[in-house]
């Protein structure tokens, strides 16, 4: 019976860490298909342009514009999750132990500066930055710059889709400011359930909701990481008045995003490789790498 418990628990467990992904999933494949329902059905031209060809242009400029973004998204997420941050398969000999090498005792093995142990993950990881639970995985040294990207992909999406749903926010709104309006708009579940609102009306004040409290989320995570990066330092280290791996706004890009820095944010299928190898890093005033 003990047995049977643990097994359920771990179960449980398991689905729980993959809930947030499921629920990720689901959202941004909402928001795209509602936004796409905006453009295609409902779109905000004047009568007299509906009908011309500037319709037709208008609807595939949009819909490449938002496809290209949900693309580079779902990329990047793929490849944040497929690319290991961890030191599994590196090896730590190199030249010996030097300043900053620390020993885990779950790991057991002495690890390199600025690499920790998860425990959610249970390994350590290289250059680690932080869990994240939004994806079930370690933000380190070889997955940051997909993360980063799909954080940018993200923010442009909901700004768009914040924008195209500004027509709901309008309709919902054009007779005043009412009990009814604001209810819609705040706790559309509950006006839902109790037959004050169609599902149609639901629907579209729940993902316009979700597009702005999920463009606030994503602004305050996307522009943290951006003030990270200028500064050369990541989430664990943020909080520290030292930053003796800041070596420039430039360079400190070129450390996370690779030597094509400037170019790869466009696609995931863009390569850029690594200048360092997550073990030595270069730090301030020094040209050599730190051992």
């Amino acid at each position: 019976m003990t047995a049977l418990g643990s097994r359920l628990f771990n179960k449980v467990g398991k689905f729980c860490e993959q809930l947030p992904v499921f629920l990720n999933t689901f959202l941004v494949f909402s928001i795209t298909g509602e936004v796409s329902y905006l453009v295609l059905v409902e779109a905000p031209l004047e009568a007299e342009q509906q009908k011309t060809a500037w319709s037709s242009w208008w609807k595939a400029l949009h819909l490449l514009g938002q496809y290209f973004m949900l693309g580079n998204i779902c990329w990047n997420a793929f490849l944040f999750l497929k690319v290991s941050p961890s030191i599994k398969g590196v090896f730590l000999g190199g030249n010996g132990l030097g300043q900053g090498w620390r020993y885990c005792y779950t790991c057991e093995t002495h690890t390199p500066p600025r690499c920790s142990h998860c425990y959610d993950c249970k390994v350590c990881v290289l250059r680690r930055d932080h869990h994240c639970v939004f994806f079930g995985q370690c933000v380190g040294f070889r997955n940051y710059r997909y993360f980063l990207c799909c954080l940018l992909f993200m923010w442009l999406g909901l700004l768009y889709a914040m924008v195209m749903n500004a027509e709901v926010f309008i309709v919902i709104l054009k007779e005043g400011v009412t009990l009814h309006s604001i209810l819609l708009l705040l706790i559309p579940w509950i006006m839902l359930v109790s037959g004050q609102v169609s599902a149609r009306a639901f629907t579209f004040a729940f993902i316009a909701d979700t597009c702005v409290v999920g463009f606030l989320l994503v602004s305050a995570f996307f522009f943290f990481h951006l003030f990270l990066l200028f500064r050369g330092q990541t989430t664990r280290e943020w909080y520290s008045s030292r930053r003796p791996y800041n070596l420039g706004p430039v360079n400190n890009l070129r450390q996370m995003l690779g030597l094509r820095w400037y170019i790869c944010w466009i696609s995931p299928l863009v390569p850029s490789p690594l200048v360092e190898d997550g073990i030595n890093f270069q730090v301030t005033g020094s040209l050599e790498p730190c051992q």
